[in-house]
This record gives structure tokens, sequence and C-alpha cells, in this order.
């Protein structure tokens, strides 16, 4: 235990057990030690926290970049603030706990030498980054809460320690029914894009509202169906755009269900009638052959 003053453990008169470090005749002084009394505790600090042992103690203290839990005399474990939850936004331990609290953690190193003993919170749930791209595919539809608003966009609360960014362009502003999200709306969106590696998730109201989403899952999940065959089925038409902008995508417009049925049907009555003049040209090719042979052995005869 780290004391600042001795009068915080001792006042005048008492009498406290001592070992004799250093004599030095000379000078006449006798150096004394009183934690020499009783063992170090980091000697067995090791054998009796091996790391991975779920600990629970008290919170001696509260800093910017942590916390630090009381386990025995004279040893406190840190834990510190990236270590606290999986949320890689989460930056002040002070929006979560109180000094004298007491908190669960798990042991993650040991620095005997330096007397360092660290601390983990967040890993005794397992990371919830390791399932969320199987269960946030593209194309899904999620329901959160506004938790921030920035001048780029809006942050959305998915669920416990999982956040998305709607980024300002993927909100239909141009909606004059759509209201600017204030903090605590309940929103649904679209996921565009997750990106496990820097722990961000991309979503867009937008392709919510318009259904975009749901015609994007169902392209992803039906490997038999092809994108055009999943946009004609919604009622919409890609019109291929002229030749001095063969660079920009085509357009999009969405026709009636009638003439998407009449141009599947004509489609497939252009197909047939190729099939059968291409029939009809190879049958006639030997009978012009022996034509023309007839007419040459013709001309030969005397």
């Amino acid at each position: 235990r780290k004391i600042k003053h001795p009068s915080k453990i001792l006042s005048e008169g008492d009498t406290v057990d001592a070992v004799v470090l250093n004599l030095d005749t000379a000078a006449k002084r006798i150096s004394l030690g009183m934690k020499q009394t009783e063992p170090n505790p980091w000697d067995t600090v090791e054998q009796k926290y091996p790391v991975g042992t779920k600990i629970r103690g008290k919170i001696r203290n509260i800093t910017d970049f942590g916390i630090f839990i009381g386990l025995d005399e004279g040893i406190d474990g840190l834990v510190h603030v990236s270590d606290i939850s999986w949320n890689p936004r989460f930056k002040n331990p002070a929006e979560l706990f109180k000094k004298n609290d007491e908190v669960d953690a798990v042991v993650l190193a040991i620095d005997k030498e330096n007397e360092r003993f660290s601390l983990g919170i967040k890993q005794l749930q397992p990371d919830p980054w390791t399932t969320i791209p199987e269960r946030y595919k593209p194309g899904t539809i999620v329901e959160g809460t506004v938790i921030n608003t920035t001048d780029f966009g809006i942050f959305l609360k998915i669920e416990e320690g999982l956040e998305g960014l709607v980024h300002i362009s993927e909100l239909p502003t141009d909606d004059p029914d759509f209201k600017p999200p204030k903090i605590g709306d309940r929103l649904q969106a679209a996921v565009l894009d997750v990106n496990a590696k820097d722990r961000k998730i991309r979503l867009s109201v937008t392709k919510a509202r318009s259904g975009e989403a749901e015609m994007m899952q169902e392209y992803l999940e039906d490997g038999r169906s092809t994108l055009g065959e999943v946009l004609r089925s919604s009622g919409i038409r890609l019109t291929p755009q002229p030749k001095e902008a063969a660079s920009e995508a085509p357009t999009q417009e969405r026709i009636p269900e009638e003439e998407a049925t009449k141009e599947n049907g004509a489609s497939k009555s252009t197909q047939q009638a190729g099939e059968k003049q291409t029939d009809g040209e190879t049958s006639a090719a030997p009978q012009e052959s022996n034509s023309s042979g007839s007419t040459s052995e013709a001309s030969e005869t005397p």
C-alpha cells in the first residue's frame, strides 16, 4: 500500500515492529524498515492470481485512463479505459462507475518487477464483432436509437456495444415529411457495409425507406437470381445512357407490372422467331447447292 505520509498510519508514541536495514557507525545512523516485517504480497501474486482468473473487488480510484480495483493489501489492479467496454467510443469511466463500487474483472497480465496488475472488464463478455458480420449482412433492416448527432450524420445504437453511422447523404433530407432526428429517436436503417477490422458499420435510412435494401438482400441470398431479374420482378427498368454518357451508370425507372409482363413475352417471341429463321436458313442451304450442281452439269452436256 502506498502511503503519502507516515501520519496516515502512525501516531507519536505507537509501538511498532521493525527490521534493521543498515547501520552507519560513522554517521551514527540506523536505517529501519517496517514493511519488511511482513511478506511482500507481490512475491505470491502470480500464484494467487494467474492470468485469466476472475476477481471481484471495490473501486479505489477513478481516473481519465481507467479505474483501480483493490485486490489485496498493497495491491491494486488497473482496468484501462480500453478494457472496460467493447464499444470503441467509450472514453469516460466516470460515466459507468463510482468510487467503492464492487465490480467483476479478469486478470490480463502481471508485471511483478514493476508492480503492475492489469485487469479487464469487457473480456468477461465475448467480443460482439466476432458475429456481427454474419448477423448484419448488407441489406439487413435494423432499428436503433439515435445516440449522437454530428454535422456529417447521426449514430444509431443497434445493440449494446454496437453503433452504426448514418452519413448525412444517407438521410432522406429531400423528403418534406422527414424531420431531422433528435437524440433518443428510434429509426429504421439498412445495413450498407460492415468493417469488422475497424469495427465500423455503415447504415442508410434512405434505402430502408425505398425498399432497395430488400432487393439487395434477395439478390445476395438467392444465388439463382441475377440482379436484373430481381430489379425486373420489382418493376424497375434499367435505361442505358447515350454514348457520350456511357461512363455513367444506367438510370432506373419503375415500369407497370402489365408492361413488364408484355416485355418478357415479347422477348420470348423474338427468341423463338430467331430460332425458326435459323432453322429455315440451314435447311435451304443444301437445296441451293443441288440446284447449282444441276445447272453446272447441264451446261457441260453437248
